[in-house]
């Protein structure tokens, strides 16, 4: 099951709920990835990610809002040249090794093919490349809830999502969690959201979040196996043809005999 891109655009841009988690999670990513790092950089993201990469207009050499074929597309972002692309979830109009960040958010839980998107997210990264997922935490409200976009598709626990993502090729360089109001409109969780994002990250194994984050790195290996032999060539060989020096000896006068360089002698009269 896939997400409408109508309920998502409500939802993070029109419900107060939506824009606190927006905020909550766009710091979090802008935490580890600061804008001024992602200078000249190409940026995307997939499944519903825009609202995470505006950060990143201003400085990114490119960015890119990849939204799936079932879920729909929208013109992102508003006012401005449009950023947002639709595309088949597990072919995406990116050249390979070109991205250099990446943020997927609504996108894995909902796949029909997980393994084969992460394995697209593999392709379009470039070698040290760095991707963050966020995903609904299987023990946290949230993913309990249907009225969020984060009741739908599956859940995860931080370690099935680190091995899912080990099996796709990824290392991993950090994961966290995020969001931990419960989804619920009562103002005083909304006002009182970033005292408990603090809270939480102080004592996570005691507050239950509402979402994982994980950060991942594509790190590519040297062909493992017998070295490629290489042959240096031997100064003599490079020299092959080349007649070898041999010394020189000054002439010297030996009585009236003059002896040359070479192994032959002349003798020669003296006009004395």
């Amino acid at each position: 099951m896939h997400h409408d891109i109508e309920d998502l655009r409500r939802f993070y841009y029109q419900r107060a709920l939506g824009r606190v988690v927006q905020r909550i999670l766009r710091d979090r990513l802008t935490g580890r990835w600061r804008s001024g790092s992602c200078t000249g950089m190409n940026v995307a993201g997939f499944g519903f990610a825009a609202p995470m990469l505006r950060p990143y207009l201003d400085v990114a050499r490119r960015v890119t809002a990849l939204m799936p074929g079932p879920q729909g597309v929208m013109g992102w972002p508003a006012g401005l040249p449009n950023h947002s692309v639709l595309c088949d979830e597990t072919a995406w109009p990116i050249e390979t090794g070109s991205i250099d960040r990446l943020v997927i958010l609504h996108g894995l839980e909902t796949s029909d093919y997980p393994a084969a998107l992460l394995a697209e997210a593999w392709r379009v990264l470039g070698p040290g490349g760095r991707m963050i997922v966020m995903v609904p935490n299987r023990a946290g409200l949230w993913a309990a809830s249907d009225r969020t976009p984060f009741g739908l598709g599956r859940s995860y626990t931080a370690g099935q999502l680190e091995g899912q993502t080990l099996r796709a090729g990824f290392v991993t360089e950090w994961h966290g969690s995020a969001v931990y109001i419960p989804p619920s409109d009562r103002r005083f969780w909304l006002r009182s959201a970033q005292m408990w994002e603090r809270t939480g990250a102080r004592i996570s194994r005691v507050l239950i979040a509402g979402v994982v984050l994980i950060e991942l790195s594509k790190q590519v290996r040297g062909p493992v196996g017998p070295g490629v032999k290489m042959q240096v060539p031997s100064p003599l060989d490079i020299l092959d043809g080349v007649t070898r020096p041999r010394p020189v000896r000054s002439p010297t006068v030996r009585g009236r005999i003059i002896v040359s360089p070479d192994s032959r002698s002349q003798p020669l009269r003296s006009n004395g």
